[in-house]
């Protein structure tokens, strides 16, 4: 048969680039166009694919040797719909190669798109080219279709918009690449033009309240004034959505619940200003007139209206009804009532059964289902902690009734341990309501908390001191023996390990070592700590012996016992410490103390208290602790008694701190602390030991005597406020203090890594030399702002910037502000 091609056209449809179905006209053809006929395909073949493979292309179109089609028809025309939607052809031609009877052969014809070999960013930052290149869709190697190019101008938009750069501009270009074969390169330039801000914020309809209050509802979009230096003024579509959202919501809240925004709209004023009016219908305010009770057998009507706490004539508030029903985070709410008796199937369901001009009366539907009793435990991502260390610690035991007070107090009890990023915990609880029971699940989050400090500074007139520091509190004592448990240490059972060492050649020594088992015994939270510590301090390079040399050599040891209760609840604990003190003095004067050998034995008893919810930044709860330190009444015993010889002395302390969720993670904090040390004869005398150094950043120096009180009081120097007629006391301490601390706290980052949350202060307190200057109102005051960092590795990390409102006696006005830094927690 003469081999013959006649042209033959499909056009596409509308939108697709030039694919043709074609063959070579000669002056005879076999296929008559104008009748469509049925060929079956005897070949196909592929040509121009140079990268592709031509069998996996030949599969896409769907048509395989075989194959009956109708020429002229849809199938062929299918067949080049599916090679186009793969976005990896930018031609495709179909050719009728050869004609033998009703067999049809066919080759495709392609011109494959380039691949990406590399592309650059012009026209803005490095930086910012660098944050783009993590979000745009170019790989190297990848196809470079028309869908790639318009999102990668999309995304750059948007990443833009969300900067209020609402005129950016991309133009993206390409050229060949000289080296890869069928690849480009392509330029990104990108013209960001001038940011865009908000000028007016304009509210219509609205009379229940002004367009200063509404504005203030919305938290992300803000106006553009000359006075709001530290205010965004950004237009980001996204957060404007929730801001309108929250707008709702604010109405809802004042009892407005049919308010609706009917329109809005956003404008241009300017090339770089924007205007925004937003038009409200506020609709009827409503007020609670009965609410009624239905299927509750528990608790009667009047006492869940007394939890409930909603009151006939109140505003209605949807939200706060919500909260007082399910969760009340300030409170309790009628939910957890039912919840911590184990009614886990509990629901509550209001109905608004009546709307009557501006009264609504509300039914409560409650179902309370059987109670339900805790039948598994489970613990998830503890990789390094033991499971007994978690579960000796979980308040949720199975067989016992279900109780969310319990499963929360759980979650605190979890992170105060200090091993797990407290804002991941998880309480999970599986309900099975054909058997009465449920599982918990709680899953936590590692974190690193063992500290190393390795630091060096100036000690006055010692010079430079250095410190090396290893604290290790989740050690393991048991897997001590096991070598394949040192990945580096052993770890994992909840022990504490502390390893201390500062020094200045032999001008400053000291080292201190103490080791805290958490559950001695392993059945009952009674923990034991064991303490040795050791202080070398020399006066003068003299050899000891030396008869000039002047130093104070200080001994310690201390045992511990803790323990915590159940009553009056199972917050407190109680705390009883043994330690002695060896204090050896050598031509030093110490209040008139004589030079040789000090002894102190004294016997700790702390009563405390906690409820916080979080240890690195708690929102909510308290804490307090009552101490009272107290030696042998040597003088009551003797009347041969050497106050320089047995130190006496009875010390009584008070540190109380509560915690207030203002809104979101904004946190009110207030303390109070006292302090007094006395004696138990008037005869006898106190010497310069277990004083209270009050100002600064409340760090001991390296002139520090072990048992000496070194409180804060930012916007003073270092140990300065002590109120005294003795001038010979104003290096030594007080005998009384008391301090008085509000802070507002805001959380910046809750990262693990490295939480971070801002402060501001306004604290007050003194020190006083003697009981009969004592005056609790007698107060040196300051102001400031600041920052805590708090990263695993270091602790408690503080940065304060403190100003002094009041003049100590004998001071200097013109150093009112000072800057502070303090390292660890301080519980004063």
């Amino acid at each position: 048969m003469t081999r013959c091609i006649w042209m033959l056209v499909f056009l596409l449809m509308a939108g697709t680039a030039s694919s043709q179905v074609l063959d070579r006209p000669t002056q005879t053809s076999p296929v008559d166009y104008s009748q469509p006929k049925q060929y079956r395909i005897g070949g196909i073949t592929v040509s121009g694919a140079k990268f592709l493979e031509p069998t996996a292309l030949l599969s896409v179109t769907g048509l395989a040797v075989g194959d009956e089609i109708t020429v002229p028809g849809e199938d062929l025309s299918r067949a080049i719909q599916k090679l186009w939607e793969q976005g990896i052809l930018g031609d495709v031609e179909v050719y009728v190669t050869k004609v033998e009877g009703d067999e049809i052969f066919l080759n495709f014809e392609l011109k494959e798109r380039p691949r990406l070999s590399q592309y650059r960013f012009s026209g803005i930052s490095k930086a910012q080219a660098d944050a783009l290149r993590e979000k745009v869709p170019l790989q190297r190697g990848r196809i470079v279709t028309d869908a790639v190019l318009n999102s990668t101008r999309n995304v750059i938009r948007d990443y833009y918009l969300e900067k209020s750069f609402l005129n950016a501009k991309v133009n993206i270009t390409q050229r060949p690449d000289s080296v890869l074969p069928n690849s480009v390169v392509l330029n990104i330039h990108v013209d960001k033009g001038d940011k865009v801000k908000i000028s007016d914020i304009e509210f219509v309809g609205n009379e229940a309240f002004p367009d200063k209050r509404l504005r203030k509802q919305l938290k992300n979009t803000k106006e553009k004034k000359f006075y709001k230096i530290f205010t965004s003024s950004k237009y980001n579509r996204e957060k404007y959505e929730e801001d309108k959202e929250a707008l709702l919501n604010f109405y809802r809240s004042e009892g407005y619940r049919d308010a609706t925004i009917v329109s809005d709209s956003v404008f241009r004023t300017e090339e770089d200003r924007l205007g925004i009016q937003i038009v409200v219908d506020e609709g009827d305010r409503y007020y609670y007139r009965d609410i009624t009770w239905k299927g509750n057998y528990l608790y009667d009507d009047e006492y869940l209206s007394r939890v409930l706490g909603i009151a006939k004539g109140d505003v209605y508030n949807q939200e706060e009804l919500e909260k007082r029903l399910n969760f009340n985070p300030t409170g309790i709410d009628v939910s957890a009532l039912y919840q911590n008796d184990g009614y886990l199937f509990f629901n509550i369901d209001p109905v608004e059964v009546r709307v009557e001009g501006d009264s609504i009366d509300l039914e409560l539907r409650v179902t309370e289902g059987p109670q339900a009793t805790i039948d598994k435990i489970t613990i998830t991502g503890n990789d390094k902690t033991s499971d007994h260390v978690i579960l000796r610690e979980i308040r949720t035991l199975p067989g016992q009734k279900y109780s969310r007070e319990d499963l929360i107090r759980t979650r605190n009890e979890l992170a105060a341990l200090g091993y797990f990023d407290p804002e991941t915990i998880g309480l999970n609880p599986i309900p099975n309501p054909a058997e009465g029971t449920v599982d918990i699940n709680y899953s936590v989050v590692e974190r690193p908390n063992d500290q190393i400090s390795l630091s060096g500074g100036w000690g006055g007139v010692l010079g430079p001191v250095g410190t090396v520091g290893l604290t290790l509190n989740n050690f393991s004592t048991r897997k001590m023996f096991d070598l394949s448990e040192w990945r580096p240490i052993p770890t994992g059972d909840g022990q504490r390990l502390s390893l201390n060492v500062q020094a200045n050649g032999r001008l400053y020594q000291s080292y201190s070592l103490s080791f805290t088992e958490p559950w001695l015994g392993g059945r009952k939270p009674n923990s034991l700590t064991v303490s040795l510590y050791k202080t070398i301090r020399r006066y003068s390079l003299a050899a000891d012996e030396d008869a000039s040399a002047s130093r104070l050599n200080v001994d310690g040891a201390a045992v511990s016992l803790g323990r915590r209760l159940n009553w009056p609840d199972n917050y407190f604990y109680m705390n009883h410490s043994l330690s002695f003190n060896r204090y050896d003095v050598q031509n030093l004067n110490l209040r008139g103390f004589p030079n040789g050998i000090s002894n102190s034995v004294s016997l700790t008893n702390t009563l405390g208290r906690s409820s916080v919810d979080n240890p690195t930044f708690p929102r909510r709860g308290s804490q307090f602790t009552m101490s009272v330190i107290l030696t042998p009444p040597y003088s009551l015993l003797s009347d041969n008694y050497d106050a320089s010889r047995f130190i006496e002395f009875n010390k009584w302390m008070f540190d109380a701190s509560y915690f207030i969720n203002l809104a979101g993670n904004l946190v009110l904090n207030t303390r109070a602390h006292f302090g007094f040390l006395g004696t138990y004869s008037a005869d006898a005398t106190l010497g310069p030991y277990e004083r209270f150094k009050l100002g600064g950043s409340g760090l001991a120096g390296n002139n520090q005597l072990v048992g000496t009180e070194y409180i804060g009081l930012r916007g003073y120097d270092d140990e300065t406020v002590v109120n005294t007629r003795d001038a010979t006391l104003l290096n030594s301490g007080g005998i009384a203090y008391n301090k008085f601390v509000i802070e507002a706290r805001q959380l910046i980052s809750p990262n693990p890594a490295a939480t971070i949350y801002g402060l501001a202060f306004l604290e007050a307190g003194n020190n006083f030399g003697s009981y009969d200057q004592y005056n609790p109102f007698k107060l040196y005051r300051s102001v400031g702002v600041g920052a805590r960092v708090f990263m695993a590795a270091f602790g408690l990390l503080g940065f304060d910037y403190a100003w002094r409102l009041d003049t100590l006696p004998g001071g200097l006005d013109d150093k009112r502000g000072m800057f502070h830094f303090t390292i660890g927690q301080q519980i004063r």
